[in-house]
């Protein structure tokens, strides 16, 4: 406790710090606020219900941040964004000249990168509120628009995504963490309190069981992401003895930290993306005129509606994209060559391409464990509600690995700032 009140008071000292504390504070109450704005034309009674029974929008909700809930103006989230990055980073691998760009022409190349991103956001968020839009409509929970109404909502959810993917970045630059990952963490902590009032509502003293066994699980599961993200595989690194005039340099031991699990909640986040949207434009394609069309659309969402599809499914998305988010942040020969210039080898290893593959290997057998976890706590609350039957847990796994993770990595940043302004 001591050493805590002690980091609120080196945080305060420090204006820079400080700033950048409330810099975060300031633009995650705007984002609450925007949630709080619904756009025109809503039935929350309907909505509600709606939103109540049906599982994919649930996870919806919790993807845009809690943003769904009430059909605001930022309902989309930052889908849209995270949406587009996964397509510019698939795209790097088929495409030379975009991972030439991406891994070769430094920063500037990156940030060209980073705006063919938000570019390809603005078509895409089109897309996904106009479908959004008039499947809630079919539904009852948006009222009969016009033609010009129906297109103004859609501008209007279509800036709301994309003044929400400015303030991530703004997080990011500015404030302290990962902007994308705050938001939809702000969303989910944000909608904690009805939550929890809807379970005493309709709390029944035979459900306790089940209760004690959720906080259970939900304890296993925060102590799992904990253990799991600080987790390191320490390679021990040697540092070659260099004699330069009558001084020897050099002839120490260190040793070079691999995590766990390097990439985070981003499979999670990722896997969402590339589940959710198929689903909604399925949603969106059911009632057009075309019988193969519609016939393909109920297809798929019979589907993923499956709960073995759809949990399998999402344990594979979350496998790949762990692989996938590891590579492209992890580069073994980066490190071997930097090692090999600094005089470092790794005992019983030669330097170059022996010490490229065998950080490889090292970096595969850790995702492998770090993936197999991820996946394995994302898919859980389906298997815990197959067997009790309670709705309320079927989100529950997704949305606490991303709150343990997020704040993990979030107090991490802030311990590593307050100790460099006390250095």
């Amino acid at each position: 406790m001591n050493n805590f009140l002690h980091k609120l008071k080196v945080i305060w000292s420090d204006r820079s710090l400080r700033r950048k504390v409330l810099f975060l504070v300031l633009a995650l109450i705007l984002f609450r606020l925007g949630a709080a704005v619904p756009i025109p034309g809503v039935n929350h009674e309907v909505l509600n219900r709606f939103l109540a029974s049906n599982q994919f929008f649930g996870l919806l909700n919790i993807f845009s941040g809690g943003g769904l809930s009430n059909l605001s103006v930022v309902m989309l989230g930052v889908g849209p964004f995270i949406t587009a990055s996964i397509i510019m980073q698939l795209l790097t691998i088929m495409v030379p000249a975009l991972k030439e760009l991406y891994h070769e022409s430094g920063e500037l190349g990156r940030r060209k990168f980073a705006q063919y991103s938000r570019v390809l956001t603005v078509p895409l968020a089109m897309l996904q509120g106009f479908s959004l839009l008039i499947l809630l409509e079919r539904q009852g929970a948006l009222l009969p628009l016009s033609i010009f109404d129906r297109l103004t909502n859609v501008l209007v959810v279509t800036a709301g995504s994309i003044i929400l993917m400015w303030l991530g970045e703004l997080i990011s630059e500015y404030g302290i963490g990962n902007g994308t990952s705050l938001l939809i963490f702000a969303g989910i902590v944000a909608g904690i309190p009805s939550q929890l009032s809807q379970v005493i509502v309709n709390f029944e003293p035979a459900q306790v069981p089940i209760y004690l066994a959720f906080v259970l699980v939900a304890i296993i599961t925060i102590a799992g992401v904990v253990v799991v993200t600080e987790a390191e595989r320490p390679v021990p690194i040697t540092y070659a003895k260099q004699v330069r005039g009558n001084k020897v340099y050099g002839g120490v031991s260190t040793y070079l930290p691999l995590r766990l699990n390097q990439s985070g909640v981003m499979p999670i986040i990722f896997a969402l993306s590339l589940l959710l949207f198929p689903q909604m434009i399925a949603q969106f394609l059911t009632n057009v005129s075309s019988d193969l069309v519609r016939a393909m659309a109920s297809l798929i969402l019979e589907l993923l509606n499956n709960q073995w599809v759809y949990g399998v499914s999402y344990f594979v998305l979350i496998f790949l994209f762990t692989y996938f988010y590891s590579a492209i942040t992890f580069d073994p020969e980066a490190i071997a060559n930097n090692l090999q210039k600094g005089g470092a080898f790794i005992p019983g290893v030669r330097p170059g391409i022996p010490t490229r593959d065998h950080l490889n290997r090292t970096v595969n057998r850790l995702t492998l464990v770090g993936a197999m976890f991820l996946g394995v706590v994302a898919i859980l609350p389906l298997i815990m509600r197959a067997v009790t039957g309670m709705q309320s847990l079927a989100i529950g796994g997704t949305a606490l690995l991303i709150v343990v993770s997020v704040s993990l990595d979030l107090m991490k940043q802030l311990d590593a700032q307050t100790t460099m302004r006390e250095y």
